[in-house]
């Protein structure tokens, strides 16, 4: 019997609902606009997501107690000074907001790219940061990676979780023990001809990394100067990267199995398509373990006695400044 109900928004192909489903929450709603992301989670979870979220009434989305959105950043700067609806409208977050606002569940999380807390000098941030709280939510933000939390891919997110009570929530410490890529990757014998490189593309490689010493099994990382990083760990997995961003062995490209254990999805997770989109899918996903211990950390504040502090007073709304957003 589950414990607990949420929806999964911008749900992609699923990552954040999994770990919360382990915990005995129930999935009551879900919605995502890309239509390979959807037959990958219908295949998966056995539902159809709604659809573009912006066309979706917040009076239709059924009543559940935790909120999850790994949302796009869409740039957006302070428009106004009155920070109402109106400075978010246009961008994705408003959704969030206004399911937030109408809905008002007891706790959310948010995932995004590190790179929203210092958007346009952290402006873009400090908006969110009011909206939650002024929606009256404690708010707790941090960027996590994804190599301390068992997975070997270098993958920074910023991460916001936010209550209705003031629940003593802390994020994870990072766990102890990391898969490696031996525990990732497959023989190259295994691996189909389509994911080895061109001939040109190994050689060109080769070059770059001579006279340097070579780990075996490595992941060998181009840059947007051309320059090859060589780790014993997978720099993170991206849905617009190049299609040789990411080599094995200076090689060839990882398989759709690789990628998903590389974000730490079941062994029996169901993914079909062409290679390209089948990275960006993985790519546009998140890393389930990080995401676990997030999650577990949650409901157990949730199963705590709140602080002393029920309610945000006005004061504490407003005390989110840039030196806060830059610097926390």
């Amino acid at each position: 019997m589950a414990t607990f109900k949420f929806i999964d928004l911008f749900a992609g192909i699923g990552g954040i609902r999994v770990p919360f489903e382990e915990l005995g929450g129930s999935c009551v709603f879900s919605s995502e606009w890309d239509a390979a992301a959807q037959l990958v989670y219908k295949a998966n979870f056995g539902e159809q997501p709604y659809g573009d979220i912006t066309k979706i009434d917040a009076k239709d989305i059924p009543k559940h107690d935790i909120l999850l959105a790994g949302f796009p950043c869409q740039a957006f700067s302070i428009i106004g000074k009155g920070l109402g609806f109106a400075d978010t409208r246009g961008t994705l977050f408003f959704d969030i907001e206004r399911i937030l606002y109408a809905k008002k569940p007891e706790a959310f999380l948010l995932e995004n790219v590190k790179q929203l807390v210092k958007h346009d000098k952290g402006r873009t941030f400090k908006v969110i940061l009011l909206k939650l709280r002024k929606l009256g939510y404690f708010v707790h933000w941090k960027i996590l990676n994804a190599l301390d939390y068992g997975l070997p891919q270098k993958r920074e997110r910023v991460i916001l979780v936010g209550f209705r009570k003031n629940y003593p929530f802390v994020f994870p410490s990072p766990t102890k023990e990391r898969l490696t890529l031996k525990d990732i990757l497959e023989e190259h014998s295994m691996v189909d001809k389509s994911h080895f490189a061109s001939e040109a593309i190994v050689k060109k490689r080769l070059e770059k990394v001579k006279n340097r010493k070579i780990p075996k099994p490595a992941i060998w990382h181009e840059n947007k100067r051309g320059d090859i990083g060589v780790h014993e760990f997978s720099c993170a997995l991206r849905a617009q990267g190049s299609y040789n961003y990411l080599l094995v062995d200076g090689i060839r490209r990882l398989t759709p199995k690789e990628q998903l254990r590389l974000q730490g999805f079941p062994k029996n997770f169901k993914i079909e398509g062409a290679n390209g989109q089948i990275r960006k899918l993985i790519g546009n996903s998140v890393p389930m373990p990080m995401i676990s211990e997030v999650a577990k950390n949650i409901i157990s504040a949730m199963n705590k006695k709140p602080l002393l502090s029920y309610k945000l007073k006005s004061k504490e709304v407003e005390q989110t400044s840039l030196v806060e957003v830059i610097s926390n």
